[in-house]
């Protein structure tokens, strides 16, 4: 059976939100959805506003030690012709597609995004939870992007 985009992003929140948030699982999809934001803003601003600035347009107290201008976060939509790039705003947060203003791998972040620098966050005693709270924190900033988007 194949689900709809819908279904898929229904079940994507709900996992965001009850690893990152502790919304419990049977929440209705507006409160997941708000948990999932809510947890992505938190990761947001531990992570990206130094250089992208705490309204994400791009003018973080880091953004002036950079060698290229930082991008505006809230206006991804725009430069898309109007679509939200999920799939490649998470292929830049997880490291996968990498930014010359990143420098190739994202060294701001170090670690943040591994299971291994997860287990000794959260104690989780597989690597699998690990890396399910990994997978969690990023769909989460992606969704607050998502949420920003002018």
């Amino acid at each position: 059976m194949t689900r709809s985009p819908a279904s898929r992003r229904a079940g994507v929140i709900a996992i965001a939100a009850t690893l990152l948030a502790g919304a419990p699982p049977g929440a209705p999809a507006e409160e997941l959805e708000a948990a999932a934001i809510a947890a992505g803003e938190v990761e947001y601003m531990s992570a990206c506003a130094g250089c992208h600035g705490r309204d994400a347009t791009g003018d973080g107290p880091m953004a002036d030690l950079l060698n290229i201008s930082t991008p505006d976060l809230t206006r991804m939509a725009e430069r898309n012709d109007g679509a939200f790039p999920f799939v490649d705003a998470l292929r830049i947060i997880d490291g996968r597609e990498t930014l010359r203003a990143h420098g190739g791998d994202m060294p701001v972040w170090g670690e943040r995004y591994t299971s291994v620098a997860m287990a000794g966050e959260t104690g989780a005693d597989r690597a699998e939870e690990a890396a399910m709270f990994v997978h969690g924190r990023i769909v989460s900033l992606a969704y607050y992007l998502e949420s920003i988007q002018q």
